[in-house]
């Protein structure tokens, strides 16, 4: 199997995100829990983990300035890793297509997280697309509602 095949590249990005949500709900950090693994996920899988891992206070950052209103803490753990995946992506692997990434987590969120929680990755990557490859990324009017059910928890 390539991993230039996109179905490859979708389950390296299914398993990168379960790792990361593995590793914050254990309160481990990433790399250490790729150690601790019987059986090493594919290469693309592992670029991904160790990328978020190696980058987290930056993609935190970014991720946080285009939630407005929304602390990155308060967010559904799925949907951080999600994000910070995908920021990571757009960030530091100019070799993926951006429209690639959103579609993927966008595909991810709404697999795997809350109803309203694909609408909030997609308008929080958007962003951060036209932000970092503006001439790759699509336009966006505005960022949609957070995935929070409560108000009060912002």
């Amino acid at each position: 199997m390539s991993l230039g095949d996109s179905g490859t590249r979708r389950e390296a990005r299914e398993r990168a995100l379960g790792l990361l949500y593995e590793a914050e709900v254990k309160q481990v950090d990433p790399a250490e829990l790729l150690e601790s693994l019987p059986i090493s996920p594919v290469p693309f899988a592992l670029d991904l983990v160790r990328g978020v891992a190696e980058h987290r206070p930056e993609l935190d950052a970014m991720i946080s300035a285009l939630a407005e209103g929304w602390r990155l803490e308060r967010m559904p753990a799925v949907d951080r890793a999600l994000l910070r995946l995908a920021a990571f992506e757009l960030a530091h692997r100019p070799d993926v297509p951006a429209a690639a990434v959103l579609t993927e987590a966008v595909d991810l969120a709404s697999d795997y997280s809350t109803e309203r929680s694909s609408r909030f990755v997609n308008g929080v990557l958007s962003a951060l697309a036209a932000d970092l490859r503006p001439d790759e990324a699509p336009a966006t009017d505005e960022l949609p509602a957070s995935p929070a059910d409560e108000v009060g928890d912002r």
